[in-house]
């Protein structure tokens, strides 16, 4: 039976399609989840898509933070669920409090859309299994508020505790600290990354196919679950 990943819709979001799109083909089942429901339907893993999502002039993810489903993405990211943050999804992640620091306005102060290069930093989470550390993949990055931003000593402890998952390369397009481009949670199950992985699984929409060993991770992190 193949895997049930679902893709919540906000307010906003605009990415979740594509992500759904990416989930099958990646060989699971892609079910959509709508922000107002207080129930998963029974899905394996969840994905937050990227977008501009309600609310976000107060703060980035701070609103879509409340919406009713986060309460059992928190409850089932606490349980060992894989839970992928993109974008928006990160930010939402960030003000839920299942991954540290916070993302904010880029420091060039435009928004930026561009084929980012990005360096794997580990393997070891339930969406980088199928990458290699110290690989340089290519994924479309597109966002005006995509700062991360942490004090000293998380900053140390992301560093020291290997949960930095993404760093990007080529310069860095919105001052994120250290360059981080994604970050893990200590379990490793739960990811947020700025750039799109959805947008990089067909040679027809984009530059490379760099996002579908992301997507496929998940699946061989949830076999070993069986």
């Amino acid at each position: 039976m193949a895997a049930r990943v679902g893709v919540v819709t906000f307010p906003g979001s605009l990415d979740d399609t594509d992500a759904l799109r990416a989930i099958r083909l990646s060989g699971a089942e892609a079910l959509p989840l709508w922000h107002g429901s207080d129930s998963l339907d029974g899905v394996d893993a969840v994905v937050l898509p990227g977008g501009f999502s309600y609310g976000d002039y107060l703060r980035c993810g701070a609103i879509a933070r409340f919406a009713p489903v986060m309460d059992e993405v928190v409850r089932a990211a606490g349980a060992g669920m894989p839970v992928l943050g993109i974008c928006n999804g990160f930010q939402i992640l960030c003000e839920a409090h299942l991954l540290p620091g916070a993302l904010i306005r880029n420091d060039v102060r435009t928004f930026v859309c561009r084929d980012q290069g990005l360096r794997v930093e580990s393997d070891r989470t339930a969406w980088s299994s199928r990458l290699e550390v110290g690989q340089e993949i290519t994924i479309v990055l597109k966002n005006g508020e995509g700062g991360f931003v942490a004090d000293a000593d998380t900053l140390e402890r992301l560093e020291g505790e290997g949960r930095v998952v993404f760093r990007y390369t080529g310069g860095n397009p919105n001052g994120s600290l250290n360059d981080i481009a994604g970050i893990a949670n200590e379990r490793g199950n739960v990811v947020g990354m700025m750039p799109h992985p959805e947008h990089n699984v067909d040679a027809l929409t984009g530059p490379s196919l760099d996002g579908r060993p992301i997507f496929a991770s998940v699946l061989d992190f949830l076999a070993t679950r069986v």
